[in-house]
């Protein structure tokens, strides 16, 4: 469903679950047509937001994570001066009641990224 509305938005979806061998991994890897932009997407799903916002479960932890798989991405790459971005994608609810929330920059890139 992420992968659906990330296309209907002008994405191109590169690569699905990309698992670094240093550790970390991204849900999506995507290039966003629109802003000529690499962006390394996580995907949180919940049945509701009751005990908050699936985003909230993107805490320093896992954006270290999700840092590590993106250099790794970008180690293959091998182009330093890349624009890139980490955003969250929220699936919140089931079935008709299914409310998808795109997060643009969901945390900051660390400057400067250095992956080679």
């Amino acid at each position: 469903m992420a992968e659906r509305y990330l296309r209907r938005h002008g994405f191109r979806i590169l690569y699905r679950n990309f698992r670094s061998p240093y550790g970390g991994e991204i849900d999506l890897v995507c290039r966003d047509r629109r802003e000529a932009c690499l962006v390394f997407v996580e995907v949180k799903r919940r049945r509701s937001s009751r005990f908050g916002e699936p985003s909230l479960a993107v805490q320093s932890t896992k954006q270290h994570l999700l840092i590590r798989g993106a250099f790794a991405w970008l180690r293959l790459l091998n182009d330093p001066e890349i624009v890139c971005r980490f955003d969250i994608v929220e699936l919140v609810g089931e079935g008709a009641s299914l409310e998808i929330r795109h997060i643009r920059d969901a945390f900051p890139v660390p400057a400067p990224i250095h992956p080679l």
